[in-house]
């Protein structure tokens, strides 16, 4: 079972680098109550292995990244996630990296474990879970695990402008898996403008201390 797999040697990345211009600000300055959401992130999800915050020029050490064991920035900018899943890949010792980002609050352990659990029975380069969607089938992008081997292949895909998280599930070396049916659908919840971010703060308002819900930081 999963909640066996031994999850010390893998490393947990949250990619926070991005400018968030739906947002109007970096994601990685949103608060959780009086909270930083990198601080609440890493309280929710408890990783009992390694620990690693992808950043970007300009946005590096965020509020809460002193919460982390390590931080690495990626070299340029506006290259996406996938860019940030190639720097955590490039500066990590594990085997294994799960790849989450700071946008989606409602991820939690179990899934992050689900996933690794799943990278490690099959001989994929990486996985990534699949959901049902009023009756469709929904490749989600994140969490990703990801073995490093998977560098090589990525970092040539950026090389040629293809960015595409979504894409890498069309390849063989990838794989994907359906996500186990009692799991919510909010779980995808992703903090994209402050329409989102307001709709989360009213979802998460109770579940909070203080029941303050997610906040920007005054910037």
């Amino acid at each position: 079972m999963d909640d066996l797999v031994d999850m010390s040697r893998v490393t947990l990345a949250v990619l926070a680098g991005g400018a968030g211009q739906r947002m109007g600000m970096p994601k990685a300055l949103l608060r959780v109550g009086d909270t930083p959401i990198l601080k609440y992130l890493i309280e929710r999800l408890d990783w009992p292995g390694p620990t690693l915050l992808v950043t970007a020029p300009g946005r590096e050490h965020p509020p809460g990244s002193e919460y982390f064991d390590a931080e690495a920035v990626d070299p340029v900018e506006g290259e996406g996630p996938l860019r940030g899943v190639l720097t955590a890949l490039e500066n990590t010792k594990s085997d294994i990296v799960i790849a989450t980002t700071v946008d989606m609050p409602v991820i939690g352990s179990e899934q992050l474990i689900w996933l690794a659990g799943g990278l490690m029975r099959s001989s994929a380069l990486g996985l990534m879970p699949r959901r049902m969607s009023g009756g469709t089938a929904v490749v989600e992008p994140f969490p990703f695990a990801c073995r490093t081997g998977a560098a090589e292949l990525i970092s040539r895909r950026l090389a040629e402008q293809r960015r595409s998280m979504h894409s890498l599930a069309k390849l063989a070396e990838f794989a994907v898996e359906t996500v186990p049916p009692h799991w919510p659908a909010d779980l995808w919840t992703n903090l994209n403008s402050p329409a989102d971010l307001a709709m989360f703060s009213a979802m998460s308002s109770t579940m909070f201390n203080g029941g303050g819900g997610v906040q920007s930081e005054a910037i």
